[in-house]
């Protein structure tokens, strides 16, 4: 199967959800459910129900991150020479050359793009768009709203 790429933070945040839920989440909903069961007959018992359904929800989490991290290429964006080209893993500051207005983004994993924090799947239009190019490059990027022309003004490796 082909990996996926993911940055250092995006394996740290995994990594740390899976210990939490192996050491804390865990031990809590087994220790719900030997509980609800002291309370006798388990198929009128609430508290046993919710609780099974939560072991359930952490034990497919569990998997899901154990998959992931399995197929996670980790590419450590600060080990790469800065080149002042545009690849995964770097934060690059934009110029809309239509409104002025700038913006930055983080080029990340699937799992890891989240807008509100101005991090961008390398497989987003926008990343598609940038990848490849280098700081004073102009790219124009085919958005839903039309095409849209951005500067590069910068690309830094690491935290800008």
């Amino acid at each position: 199967m082909q990996k996926s790429p993911m940055t250092v933070q995006g394996e740290q945040r995994l990594r740390q959800e899976l210990e939490q839920l192996k050491t804390i989440e865990r031990p809590k909903v087994i220790e719900a459910i030997a509980e609800a069961r002291e309370h006798g007959d388990l198929k009128e018992n609430a508290e046993y129900h919710a609780a099974r359904e939560q072991q359930g929800f952490i034990e497919g989490r569990i998997q899901e991150i154990e998959a992931k991290l399995s197929m996670a290429q980790v590419i450590d964006v600060t080990s790469l020479p800065n080149n002042g080209k545009v690849v995964f893993g770097v934060t690059v500051e934009l110029l809309n050359l239509d409104t002025d207005e700038e913006v930055t983004y983080t080029i990340v994993g699937e799992d890891e793009a989240d807008l509100k924090v101005n991090k961008i799947s390398f497989t987003s239009p926008i990343a598609r768009g940038l990848i490849g190019k280098e700081e004073g490059d102009v790219a124009n990027i085919k958005t839903p709203k039309g095409e849209v022309e951005y500067e590069i003004t910068a690309v830094h490796y690491g935290q800008p």
